[in-house]
C-alpha cells in the first residue's frame, strides 16, 4: 500500500467512531427517548479534540527506534480504539446506560484524537508539498466517509440487527487501519527531539516561520469564522421551516456528505494543478455562491429539493476550502515537531469554528438569519483575498530539517 493509500485507510477508519457518536448515536439514543438536553452532554465530549495539542508534543518526543516513531505510537492507538469501540458492546440499551456510555464515548475521542497527532506527523513526513494537496484533501474526504459510514450505515445496521452488530461492525472497519499500521515500514527518524522541554516549545516557535502568523491569525479566522457562521444557522434555520428532527439528521449528516467527500479529492487533486490560491479562489467563489442558494432557507423557505442541493453546494464548497487551510497548514509543520506544528495549528482553526458558531447564532438572535449569511459571506471574501496575497509573498516549500545547536538544543540529525 502506499503512503497515500495507508494515510487514507488511517483518516477513515480514525473518523468512524467520531461519526457514529456524534451522529449515529446521538439517533440511536435520541430514539430510545433521551432528551435534547442529555443529548447536549455527548456533545461536549467533542471539545477533547480542539485541546490536543496539550500532549501533541509527547508524541514528537518520545517513539520507539526499532518499531518505527509514531507507529510504536499507532500500533498502540489503533488497538485501543478498537477495544474501546468493543467496550461498547454490553450496553445493548444505551439510552438507558448512558453514563457509562458517555464515559466510553469520551476515552474514544480522546485515543482518537491522539491517533490523528501520530497520523498527522506521519503525513507530513512522508509528503513533498507537491503531495500535500492530495494529502490533505484525503485528510477532509475522510472525516466526511467515516461519518457517512459510523453515522449512516451503522445506524442503519442497528436498526435491522440490533447493537451488538453495528458496534461490532464499528470494530471490525476500525480495526482495518491496525492491519494497514502493521503493515506499514515508517522511515528512519533522525531528526529527534532529544529534550520534552524543547517539544513543548515548538507549539510557539512554529509561529516564528516566515507569514505563519499572518496566515494563521489573518486567513484561518476570516475563513473559518464566516463560513462556520453561516453553517452555524442552517439546523436551527431548518429546524424554524418546519423539517422533523430526522430529517435534518438524515439530510446534513448524510446527504450532504457525499458531495462533500467528491469535493474534498478533487480539492486535493487541484492544488497540485493549481496551487493553494487558485484552489482557495475556487473554494470562496463556492462559497459565495451557495451562501446565496441558502437566502430562502435564511428566509424560512425550506423546500425539500432545492434546500437539499444548496445545503450540498455549500457543504462542498466548505470543504473546498477546508482542504486548502490544511495543506497551508501542512506548509508550515516541520518535520522534526510535525504532530505538534500541525496539531497546534489546526487546533486554532477549530477554536474559531467554535467561536464562529456561537458568534453566528448571537448575531441571528439579534440581526436575523439574512443578515448573518450576508457577513459571513463578506468575511470568507476578504479570507481569500488575504490569503492569495499571503502565497504570492510566502510559497511553499519542500519540508527542512534544522540541525541543532549545542546551546539551543532544538533537534538533532
Amino acid at each position: 500500500m502506499g503512503r497515500l493509500g495507508t494515510l487514507t485507510a488511517l483518516y477513515v477508519t480514525q473518523y468512524l467512531g467520531i461519526g457514529f457518536i456524534t451522529v449515529g448515536l446521538t439517533a440511536i439514543l435520541r430514539d430510545g427517548g433521551t432528551s435534547l438536553d442529555t443529548l447536549a452532554l455527548l456533545q461536549v465530549v467533542g471539545l477533547i479534540w480542539p485541546v490536543k495539542f496539550l500532549w501533541a508534543p509527547l508524541l514528537d518526543r518520545y517513539g520507539s527506534r526499532r518499531r518505527g516513531h509514531y507507529r510504536s505510537w499507532l500500533l498502540v492507538l489503533q488497538a485501543v480504539l478498537v477495544l474501546t469501540l468493543l467496550a461498547l458492546l454490553p450496553f445493548s440499551r444505551p439510552a438507558d446506560q448512558l453514563g457509562p456510555v458517555i464515559a466510553v464515548c469520551a476515552v474514544f475521542v480522546f485515543f482518537s484524537a491522539t491517533q490523528d497527532i501520530a497520523v498527522d506527523a506521519v503525513a507530513v513526513r512522508l509528503l513533498a508539498a507537491s503531495e500535500r494537496g492530495a494529502g490533505n484533501g484525503i485528510q477532509v474526504a475522510a472525516s466526511y466517509l467515516g461519518n457517512l459510514l459510523g453515522g449512516g450505515v451503522c445506524v442503519l445496521v442497528y436498526d435491522r440487527f440490533g447493537w451488538a452488530a453495528a458496534v461490532g461492525l464499528l470494530a471490525a472497519l476500525t480495526a482495518i487501519g491496525l492491519l494497514v499500521v502493521w503493515r506499514f515500514r515508517e522511515p528512519e527518524r533522525i531528526d529527534r527531539i532529544v529534550r520534552i522541554g524543547t517539544a513543548y516549545r515548538a507549539l510557539v516557535s512554529v509561529f516564528g516561520q516566515p507569514g505563519c502568523r499572518w496566515w494563521t491569525f489573518g486567513v484561518v479566522p476570516l475563513v473559518y469564522v464566516g463560513a462556520g457562521m453561516a453553517y452555524a444557522l442552517v439546523t436551527p434555520a431548518l429546524v424554524d421551516a418546519g423539517w422533523s428532527l430526522g430529517r435534518i439528521g438524515v439530510v446534513t449528516g448524510v446527504v450532504t456528505s457525499v458531495p462533500a467527500i467528491a469535493a474534498g479529492l478533487i480539492a486535493g487533486l487541484g492544488i497540485g494543478r493549481f496551487g493553494r490560491a487558485g484552489v482557495l479562489v475556487a473554494g470562496g467563489v463556492t462559497l459565495a455562491l451557495s451562501t446565496v442558494a441558502l437566502m430562502p432557507l435564511m428566509n424560512g423557505r425550506a423546500p425539500l429539493g432545492g434546500t437539499v442541493a444548496a445545503l450540498c453546494f455549500f457543504l462542498a464548497a466548505y470543504t473546498i476550502a477546508n482542504v486548502v487551510l490544511y495543506t497551508v497548514n501542512m506548509d508550515y509543520s516541520r518535520p522534526g515537531s510535525g504532530g505538534t506544528d500541525f496539531t497546534v495549528l489546526s487546533s486554532f482553526g477549530l477554536v474559531c469554528s467554535f467561536v464562529a458558531a456561537s458568534l453566528g447564532l448571537a448575531a441571528a438572535d439579534r440581526f436575523g438569519y439574512s443578515a448573518v449569511a450576508l457577513a459571513s459571506l463578506v468575511l470568507v471574501a476578504a479570507g481569500v483575498v488575504v490569503g492569495v496575497t499571503h502565497q504570492r509573498r510566502f510559497p511553499p516549500s519542500g519540508p527542512t530539517i534544522r540541525v541543532a545547536h549545542p546551546q539551543t538544543d532544538l533537534l538533532v540529525r
